[in-house]
């Protein structure tokens, strides 16, 4: 009798590409590591950066329940519930979430964040942590999360100002570092450009602070746009 050998991988052949590209995301070699990267030279920055979005998030009291999309293995997912909010995670890769299902207790769902598979207002805040870079149709992901979210969009981002920008792109040249191939840097005046342009005709506010600076430097937090790292919050004034 012959046996035909069928390959049950984890990502089919044909879906290994998001939007029309290759992503890190769906590279198991680079998947299985994710972890570990930020227990290793990356925890001091992962820490202010917690204390940023904290901070920004926390203003708005009507936050309670939050969906982080491109949640990764949940390492903000499951810090959330640290500060009082209640968070579900959402992530277009399997890799990620294969291991964010054995670190994180909450609920989580596989999709894609330019189609969320939710009702409108289902949660009342929206967070990007590190993910939004990747995204190639920014306005639509906006307005995705505008629809989804009552009451505000958080959003951790990667700046372009910032000198590690630079040597990322160098070190990509010479074939290494993966991560950021795909990336588009943005920096707040950026970024609050293409908000606008998303949330024309609803009524907000956006706050904004950045991160990211070298552990030398006499202030490690500042409202000036420089810095590896800026936290960002998007408030609706034109609900209940």
């Amino acid at each position: 009798m012959d046996i035909e050998k069928v390959n049950h991988g984890l990502i089919p052949e044909t879906h290994a590409n998001w939007q029309n590209r290759p992503e890190w995301f769906f590279n198991r070699e680079h998947t299985d590591t994710y972890e570990q990267w930020y227990e290793g030279r990356y925890k001091r920055a992962e820490i202010w950066q917690k204390k940023v979005m904290e901070q920004l998030v926390t203003k708005d009291k009507r936050v309670k329940t939050l969906l982080e999309f491109g949640c990764g293995t949940t390492r903000f997912t499951r810090w959330w519930k640290n500060i009082g909010i209640e968070a579900y995670g959402g992530d277009i890769s399997p890799l990620m979430l294969s291991q964010a299902v054995h670190l994180f207790d909450g609920d989580l769902v596989m999709a894609d964040s330019h189609y969320m598979p939710f009702k409108d207002n289902s949660f009342d805040a929206l967070a990007f942590i590190t993910t939004f870079e990747y995204y190639k149709d920014p306005v639509k992901v906006i307005r995705e999360a505008a629809r989804v979210s009552k009451y505000g969009i958080a959003m951790g981002m990667m700046n372009r100002n910032s000198p590690k920008v630079l040597r990322r792109r160098v070190q990509q040249m010479f074939g290494k570092n993966p991560f950021y191939v795909t990336a588009t840097f943005y920096n707040p005046q950026m970024l609050t450009a293409i908000i606008h342009e998303a949330l024309k005709g609803r009524q907000y506010t956006i706050e904004w602070t950045a991160t990211g600076l070298p552990k030398w430097f006499p202030v490690q937090q500042w409202n000036v746009p420089v810095g590896d790292f800026f936290g960002l919050y998007i408030q609706f004034k034109d609900v209940p």
